[in-house]
């Protein structure tokens, strides 16, 4: 048995120690808060669509040459393995007036590489030049094909995306487009990552005609990539200065060679700056989508800039767009975006 003194001294230093080790973890407590929290990334979910199928330059471009790069892109597709849907035009589908068997096989391998599809009118028809009456037929008119195409396994077409983006002149025209498209079954498909890729697949075609093509075709993929990079980064900081955070944006791209060939990448890019690929379907149960289109002017922006707009943003909010450079749209052989 341990001496009364000794153990009374052992434990006054066990007490000290007790109070000692108290006293530091209070103080790392302490620093821990007054510390700056680490920042939450925004939620990064991306809905990805292409449009103009079964392809953009039918029948422009030779029909062998069209062909190898739409199974081209078909490939990417489905190696990439993530939500997409595409949007049809089904004049595509004719040339001279009669059905082409081969081209309707397109809109086939989409849905076989497990791709969604939507009605994107007939005729591309532009809303703001034809009227709601012509249009509206011009959307019925698109689906002739695409729904027993779809019926034929299992689903209806439910999404439509206005050509051009443009969706009306009036509040009033919005209204009743809506009211004719609800009683058709279809939603309104709004894309939130707008872009110029068909600037710089215009330049990719004209560069298949220049000395070098191979390295100049590598170049513009190259830069291509990294201008979608900053569409992505661009519309990011748009949604959380406007809404607070990161709503799932909706992506728009075009069936055309260049995407054929950028497909893959252009999903790694999305995915190596943290975004997840969904549906359009969960995309659109974000409750930003219920905000009005305030918009009636005769561009096709970006549904954050619609939104913005109605919210009497000042022309400061909107800097800083990423542009098309100006070799892309001497190649492209265009003045200016």
């Amino acid at each position: 048995m341990r001496p009364f003194a000794t153990l009374h001294s052992t434990l006054a230093h066990s007490t000290l120690l007790r109070c000692l080790f108290a006293g530091l973890l209070l103080l790392a407590g302490g620093a821990a808060a007054a510390a700056p929290q680490a920042k939450t990334a925004p939620d990064r979910r991306i809905a990805m669509t292409v449009d103009d199928l079964p392809w953009v330059q039918l029948p422009a471009v030779p029909t062998a040459q069209i062909i190898a790069d739409h199974h081209r892109l078909i490939a990417a597709i489905a190696r990439a393995g993530v939500p997409v849907i595409g949007f049809v035009n089904e004049g595509k589908l004719e040339d001279g007036g009669q059905l082409q068997a081969e081209r309707v096989t397109m809109l086939r391998d989409w849905l076989d590489a497990g791709a969604t599809l939507g009605n994107h009118s007939y005729s591309h028809a532009d809303l703001h030049a034809v009227g709601l009456k012509a249009y509206e037929d011009d959307i019925l008119r698109g689906e002739r094909q695409l729904r027993p195409m779809l019926q034929a396994r299992g689903q209806t077409p439910h999404w439509f995306r206005h050509p051009y983006l443009r969706a009306g002149r009036s509040a009033q025209d919005k209204v009743d487009l809506a009211k004719f498209l609800d009683a058709h079954g279809y939603r309104i498909a709004p894309v939130t990552v707008d872009n110029s890729d068909w600037i710089w697949a215009a330049a990719y075609l004209h560069a298949a005609e220049r000395p070098g093509a191979a390295k100049l075709r590598a170049r513009l993929r190259r830069d291509y990539i990294k201008y979608m990079g900053s569409k992505l980064d661009y519309y990011e900081q748009q949604s959380i200065a406007l809404l607070g955070y990161n709503l799932p944006q909706v992506w728009l791209i075009h069936a055309n060679a260049l995407n054929a060939a950028s497909y893959g990448d252009l999903i790694a890019m999305a995915r190596k700056r943290g975004y997840r690929f969904i549906g359009l379907d969960e995309a659109m149960r974000d409750r930003a989508y219920e905000r009005t289109d305030a918009y009636t002017g005769p561009a096709g922006p970006s549904w954050l800039h619609r939104w913005a707009i109605g919210a009497n943003k000042p022309a400061s909010f909107f800097a800083g767009e990423p542009t098309v450079p100006d070799w892309v749209l001497t190649l492209a052989k265009l003045d200016s975006e």
